[in-house]
C-alpha cells in the first residue's frame, strides 16, 4: 500500500516585519508623499514661495524709502548721520557670521555629525541674540534723545558728537526715523522668529530627530535665516551709509 507524503514549503519571512522596518526607517514621511525626495522637494518649494512673499514685504518698504529719499535728500542725508554706523557694521559682521554657522550646521548634519550640527545651531541663536542686544542699545540711545517715529518725534540734546536737537529744524526728519524704526523693527521681529525656529529645531536635533538622511527642517531654517541676513545687507548701507 503506497504512502502519500506531503512536503511543506518553509514559510517566507513575514511581510509585516519588512513593512514595519520600512515604516520605522521612513517615520518622517508623511502619508501624502510617495518618497522622502518628493517630501523634501515640496517642503523646499513651499519655503521658497514663502520667502518670495517676504521679499515682496521688504520690497515695499525699500520703495517707500527710495521715494522719500528722492523727495527729501538733504533731510535723509542729515538724519542718517545720527545713526551709529559702527554698531550697524558690527551687526552686519554678526549676522554674516550667523549665516556661516547655520550653513555649517546643515553641512554637518548631512555628514551625520548630529551634535556638531546642534552646537552650530546654538551658536547661530547666540549670534542672533548679540544682534538684538546691539540693536537695543541703538534704539535706547535714540529714545533718550526724543528720536521716536511719527508724531512722538521730539529730538533734543547731544551725545557722542551727534546734535540730535538740530534734527528739529528738518520738517521731514520724522519720516526718515519712521521708516528706520519700521524697517529695522520688522527685521528685528524676523530675527526673533528665526531664533525661536532654530531653537525648536536645535532641541529636536539634540534628541536625535534628524540625521544624514532627514534634515529638511534644518535646511529650511537655513534658507529663512539667509534671507534675514540678506535683508540686513541692504538695510545697513541704505540707512547708515548712503
Amino acid at each position: 500500500m503506497a504512502t502519500d507524503t506531503t512536503t511543506e514549503t518553509p514559510a517566507a519571512p513575514a511581510q509585516t516585519e519588512v513593512d514595519h522596518h520600512h515604516e520605522e526607517h521612513l517615520s518622517h514621511l508623511q502619508h501624502h508623499f510617495v518618497s522622502s525626495e518628493q517630501q523634501f522637494d515640496s517642503a523646499k518649494l513651499g519655503m521658497w514661495l514663502f520667502l518670495i512673499t517676504e521679499v515682496l514685504l521688504f520690497s515695499g518698504m525699500f520703495v517707500a524709502y527710495a521715494v522719500f529719499r528722492q523727495w527729501h535728500p538733504e533731510t535723509f542725508s542729515v538724519a542718517s548721520q545720527t545713526l551709529d554706523w559702527h554698531l550697524g557694521g558690527l551687526n552686519t559682521v554678526v549676522l554674516l557670521a550667523s549665516s556661516f554657522t547655520i550653513a555649517l550646521a546643515i553641512h554637518y548634519i548631512q555628514k551625520g555629525e548630529t551634535m556638531r550640527s546642534f552646537w552650530l545651531q546654538i551658536t547661530t541663536i547666540s549670534l542672533a541674540g548679540v544682534f538684538l542686544v546691539i540693536k537695543y542699545f541703538e534704539y535706547t540711545a535714540k529714545f533718550e534723545h526724543g528720536v521716536f517715529p511719527g508724531a512722538m518725534f521730539d529730538p533734543h540734546g547731544t551725545a557722542h558728537g551727534v546734535d540730535y536737537g538740530a534734527l528739529a529744524s528738518y520738517a521731514y526728519a520724522p519720516q526718515f526715523f519712521s521708516i528706520y524704526f519700521v524697517m529695522t523693527g520688522i527685521h528685528g521681529f524676523h530675527v526673533v522668529v528665526g531664533m525661536i525656529l532654530i531653537g525648536w529645531i536645535a532641541s529636536r536635533t539634540y534628541r536625535g530627530h534628524f540625521n544624514s538622511e532627514y534634515y529638511t527642517h534644518i535646511e529650511l531654517s537655513g534658507l529663512y535665516w539667509h534671507l534675514v541676513d540678506l535683508v540686513w545687507i541692504f538695510l545697513f548701507p541704505l540707512l547708515y551709509l548712503v
